[in-house]
């Protein structure tokens, strides 16, 4: 059994600019198979960079306080205080605080690696949209080599500049 205040562990944002209070607890909790990351969200802040999918993971987000909104490929979806939502493997999500008070969040994935990341618009970028540039496939991989990103149709690679 493993006991964490979420009050003692450190802040971990991907990025300043959208996210401020992102706090990883697997780690803590020494949890191996399931990723679980409390997030606090001003106004406007967001889980993600991205619209994005995870093709080898399952996402499940409880709301605590607050409301999320989360856009998906068939629209925009609300999940207010004492709800959850669960994404399944592939199905493209970018959740955010589009509220005027804060929003508390849980983010649970299973398993807990996730390794093919399908990244399909950047909202952060000025909402830019990630196609092969040789295939026109809608989306693309995070890749793991020296590119920003990889087709998974084709294997051609795409860098963001």
């Amino acid at each position: 059994m493993e006991h964490v205040s979420i009050d003692e562990i450190d802040p971990d944002p991907y990025e300043d600019a959208w996210q401020s209070d992102r706090r990883p607890l697997s780690d803590p909790l020494n949890a191996t198979s399931v990723a679980i990351t409390r997030y606090a969200l001003e106004p406007g802040e967001r889980f993600s960079g991205s619209v994005h999918a995870h093709a080898d993971q399952e996402e499940v987000f409880v709301v605590l306080e607050g409301t999320a909104s989360f856009e998906t490929r068939d629209g925009e979806i609300t999940v207010e205080e004492d709800e959850a939502i669960r994404f399944a493997p592939g199905e493209f999500q970018s959740g955010f605080n589009d509220g005027e008070a804060a929003l508390v969040a849980l983010a649970i994935g299973a398993p807990r690696e996730t390794e093919d990341v399908r990244i399909d618009r950047i909202p952060v970028l000025d909402d830019r949209e990630v196609q092969c540039p040789d295939c026109g496939r809608d989306s693309v991989r995070i890749s793991d080599g020296e590119s920003e990103f990889v087709c998974p149709d084709c294997g051609a690679e795409l860098n963001l500049e």
